[in-house]
C-alpha cells in the first residue's frame, strides 16, 4: 500500500470493485480498501438478477452463476399465482461469495492495490476530503488522494463522516432474513415471491435455486411495520414450516437494505458516492446488484475524468449526481420508490384482488418496467378494480 493514490475505494462488494477496475483500466493509480477479512463474506443478499442487466457488464461465468432462471412466479395471500416468463433464461442466482471475489480480482487484475481488513477514516483538509486514514493489523497510515469513492454498503460511515447526511430512517430500512435450505423438491429453474401484507408488511418472501434441491428462501419486512417482539426471522420461521417443511438450513443472513429514494447528494469535494452507500437499491425488489454495478462503473468514469481535468470539486463532480439522476438505472429506481410508497399501503384484500385482475405475463425481456407496461396493455381493467390506489400509481392512465 502506498502513501498516496488517485482514486481510494472504499469498499469491496460489486460497486466497489467495479469502481476500482474503471478507474484502473483507465490508468490511474488505485487503492480498493475491505473492512471484511474475506470479500464477499458474509453474503446479505437474495443474489438474484436478472440476465439482461448483469450482461450489460459482465459476461457470465459459470463459476459464479449458481442457477439459470427460466420463469418467475409471483403468489398471492390467496395462493393465486402468476407466471412471468420471457424468452429462455432470464435472470441468476450468483454465487455472491465467488462473484466478489471475482470482481475484485478483475480490479487487482487491471492494477488496483488490493486491501483486506482495513478501517478507513476520511482525512479532512478545510472540510473537504483528501483521503483516508487506514487503520489495518493494528497499524495506522495516511494515504492523501485525489478523490475518493465511498462504497462501504448500507452500514456506510465514510461518507457520513466526510459530513454527508446518509442517515436512514426506520421506515427507509428494509429488514431482512435469510435462510440457505437444502433438500428441496422445488423447479430449480423458477423464483418463487410470495407477497402478505399480514406476514411481510411492505416486502415479501422470496425463493430462489441456488441448485442441488437447495434456494435462498428469505424476507424482507418494511422496518416501521415491525410490530413488537416479531421480527423478520419470526415471520421467515412460520413461512418454512407452512411451505418448505422438508427442508434443512445450512446458513442464515440478517441485515438491512436502504428503501429510501437515492441521495440527495452523492458528491462532495474530492468524494463520490456509490452503490448501497447512496441508497441505490430498488426499494420495490429489494435489490442492488445491478445498482451496485452501474453507479460504481459511472463512479469509476467520473473519477477518471476528473482527476485527468486536475478539478476533483465538488462543482465538477455534479456531473455524477447529474448522470446518475438521468439514466435509466436512476430513473427506474425513482419509479419503484413512487410505486413502493402506493405498495406499502395495500391490505392482503387488495392484493389478493389486483391478482385476481392479472394473467400470466410473457415478455421479451424481463424488466419490472416491461412488466408493468405488459399489465397496463393486457389487463386495463385492473383500474376498476383499484381505482384511487391505482391511479395514483399511474396518473396518466383513465379508468374505462
Amino acid at each position: 500500500m502506498k502513501s498516496e493514490y488517485d482514486v481510494i475505494v472504499i469498499g469491496a462488494g460489486p460497486a466497489g470493485s467495479m469502481a476500482a477496475k474503471t478507474a484502473a483500466d483507465a490508468g490511474l493509480s488505485v487503492l480498493l480498501a475491505e473492512k471484511r477479512s474475506e470479500i464477499g463474506v458474509p453474503v446479505r443478499c437474495a443474489e438474484g438478477i436478472i440476465k439482461r442487466d448483469l450482461e450489460e457488464f459482465l459476461s457470465p461465468d459459470p463459476v459464479w452463476i449458481s442457477a439459470e432462471i427460466e420463469r418467475g412466479i409471483l403468489v398471492s395471500p390467496d395462493g393465486k399465482q402468476i407466471t412471468v416468463r420471457g424468452k429462455g433464461t432470464i435472470g441468476y442466482t450468483l454465487d455472491r461469495k465467488r462473484f466478489d471475489k471475482a470482481l475484485a480480482d478483475r480490479a487487482a487484475g487491471a492494477g488496483a492495490d488490493v486491501e483486506i481488513r482495513v478501517r478507513a477514516v476520511p482525512l479532512m483538509e478545510n472540510g473537504k476530503v483528501t483521503g483516508a486514514l487506514i487503520y489495518q493489523g493494528g497499524t495506522e497510515c495516511r494515504v492523501k488522494a485525489k478523490l475518493v469513492i465511498a462504497a462501504d454498503g448500507v452500514e456506510s460511515q465514510f461518507a457520513k463522516r466526510a459530513g454527508i447526511n446518509t442517515t436512514l430512517r426506520l421506515h427507509e430500512i428494509g429488514s431482512c432474513c435469510e435462510y440457505l435450505v437444502s433438500g428441496l423438491d422445488i423447479d430449480e429453474k423458477t423464483d418463487v415471491v410470495y407477497f402478505s401484507a399480514k406476514n411481510a408488511p411492505g416486502g415479501y418472501f422470496w425463493v430462489f435455486p441456488k441448485g442441488d434441491h437447495s434456494a435462498n428462501i428469505g424476507v424482507g419486512i418494511a422496518g416501521d411495520m415491525l410490530r413488537n417482539g416479531y421480527h423478520a426471522k419470526d415471520a421467515l420461521d412460520a413461512f418454512l414450516a407452512e411451505h418448505y417443511p422438508e427442508g434443512k438450513i445450512f446458513s442464515i443472513v440478517t441485515g438491512a437494505v436502504p428503501g429510501a429514494k437515492p441521495l440527495e447528494q452523492m458528491s462532495a469535494d474530492n468524494l463520490l458516492i456509490a452503490g448501497d452507500a447512496a441508497h441505490l437499491s430498488d426499494v420495490m425488489t429489494g435489490g442492488g446488484i445491478y445498482q451496485a454495478l452501474a453507479s460504481g462503473k459511472l463512479a469509476g468514469e467520473c473519477a477518471v475524468s476528473a482527476v485527468r481535468a486536475g478539478d476533483t470539486s465538488a462543482k465538477a463532480l455534479q456531473v455524477y449526481d447529474s448522470r446518475w439522476k438521468n439514466s435509466s438505472a436512476g430513473r427506474n429506481l425513482m419509479l419503484s420508490y413512487f410505486l413502493r410508497t402506493k405498495y406499502v399501503k395495500l391490505s392482503d384484500d387488495d392484493l389478493n384482488s389486483l391478482f385476481d385482475s392479472l394473467e400470466d405475463i410473457t415478455l421479451e425481456e424481463c424488466t419490472v418496467k416491461n412488466a408493468l407496461t405488459a399489465i397496463l396493455k393486457d389487463h386495463p381493467g385492473i383500474f376498476l378494480k383499484l381505482p384511487a390506489l391505482l391511479k395514483s400509481v399511474f396518473p396518466g392512465k383513465k379508468s374505462e
